[in-house]
């Protein structure tokens, strides 16, 4: 089995954006511009505070990725290039974050750090620690070759250093990694989530948002320009597996979230890209499709210099198409087909999960002898099994004790101002 792939970020949903209109007396005196900008005008982005539900079409993208993924690591030769749902979930987990924290910046004027990684790692560190903790515990009580050294991968997991691992590898990759080697992808994941809202707030707080824009354009051109000179077949894992070659999959994802909070709903342009992304969605769509199905990327035979370089930026681009159609057409035809209920649903509360648990899943029934011709049904049937076993058990629970939490802290202040003053 090749080991490259990705998962979907699946997000809690947030609470609704609400901004409060300021009336004429809030509007009185140059003391008052900051205030317009802010309660009108979103600190420069003025549609960052429209809407605030999920998009159910980027959910069910979330889905027929991670399946895609499932395909590619149980019959390769089907999907060779399956690999590319690595690049979509990217992009979109540049997009839907990068979207959050404009959001809560519009709305604020800050970004709560602490309350972004503390959502960030109930969302997804539990999950991952439980996974690694089955996976260790297996290598002992089993005799499972393909679960030999899983302590020492299970602990690379759980701090999100697979990738790191793997890209200090010239070669062939040992077996460090190796039973749990699919965590490389969120390796790079989390490695983005830490440093980008660091990144985003300092741009925020010290420039314009029109130099906002420019300025993460221009970061999305770095890793191309750092691939082209890294690149040579002994860098390929060095490339692949890095958080700083990978990170323009991340950050056009991350540009499609800040142009589009730019854009005010009557700005003529937005209508161009809404008009544009529709009419290059099912292109897009066709062209991902085909690289999954034509074009290897993982194996050593297929490393070559322009899919390591010039590639990832195109795939990260024919993502960002579909995320940009998805989000601003939810009545266009390839929204309503990935927005059916199943799969919306799974994409919003199982796609993590089903990354999480596929590949230790596949390699277990392997191990236990199922049939290479039984092995697809098989593999995914438990992957689901063991998705909704890890989302019914850790992964709702701490989510739902999280938000009733939140709910009681926006409570308070609103409690606090009502109570009638003593007298």
């Amino acid at each position: 089995m090749s080991t490259p792939t990705d998962r979907s970020t699946v997000d809690a949903p947030e609470p609704a954006l609400e901004t409060t209109q300021a009336g004429p007396q809030d509007l009185r005196g140059p003391a008052a511009e900051p205030r317009r900008r802010s309660a009108g005008g979103g600190r420069g982005f003025p549609s960052a505070l429209r809407g605030g539900g999920r998009v159910a079409g980027l959910d069910g993208l979330r889905t027929v990725a991670v399946v895609l993924v499932i395909v590619y690591h149980l019959e390769p030769d089907v999907v060779p290039g399956g690999s590319v749902a690595v690049d979509v979930f990217f992009t979109l987990s540049g997009f839907v974050i990068t979207r959050l924290l404009v959001a809560e910046y519009a709305r604020n004027g800050r970004i709560g750090l602490g309350s972004f990684y503390r959502r960030r790692w109930l969302r997804l560190g539990p999950a991952m620690l439980v996974m690694c903790a089955v996976t260790a515990l297996l290598s002992v009580a089993l005799p499972l070759p393909l679960f030999d050294g899983a302590w020492t991968a299970a602990a690379l997991a759980a701090v999100s250093v697979v990738n790191l691992v793997r890209a200090g590898e010239s070669g062939p990759y040992s077996d460090l990694t190796s039973p749990l080697s699919h965590t490389w992808s969120l390796g790079v994941e989390e490695q983005f989530y830490l440093a980008w809202p660091l990144l985003l707030l300092v741009l925020l707080r010290h420039t314009t948002a029109r130099k906002v824009l420019a300025w993460v354009a221009a970061l999305c051109i770095v890793p191309l320009l750092w691939r082209l000179a890294l690149w040579d077949p002994t860098a390929a894992h060095r490339i692949y597996n890095g958080p700083d070659t990978r990170a323009d999959q991340l950050l056009i994802g991350a540009l499609l979230a800040v142009i589009l909070a730019r854009l005010r709903a009557d700005d003529p342009r937005l209508a161009l890209l809404r008009r544009w992304a529709g009419r290059l969605c099912w292109p897009a769509l066709a062209l991902l499709g085909l690289i999954a199905w034509q074009i290897p990327i993982a194996e050593a035979s297929a490393w070559n210099p322009v899919w390591y370089t010039v590639g990832f930026t195109v795939a990260a681009a024919l993502s960002a198409t579909v995320v940009a159609a998805l989000d601003l057409g939810p009545r266009s035809w390839p929204s309503r087909l990935l927005s059916i209920g199943a799969l919306t649903w799974a994409g919003r509360n199982l796609s993590y999960g089903m990354y999480l648990w596929h590949y230790p899943v596949i390699r277990l029934l392997s191990d236990l002898g199922v049939p290479d011709t039984h092995l697809l049904p098989a593999g995914l049937a438990a992957t689901v099994a063991a998705a909704l076993t890890s989302y019914a058990l850790v992964e709702r629970p701490l989510l739902r004790r999280d938000r009733g939490r939140a709910r009681v802290r926006r409570a308070e202040p609103a409690a606090a101002t009502e109570r009638p003053a003593a007298g």
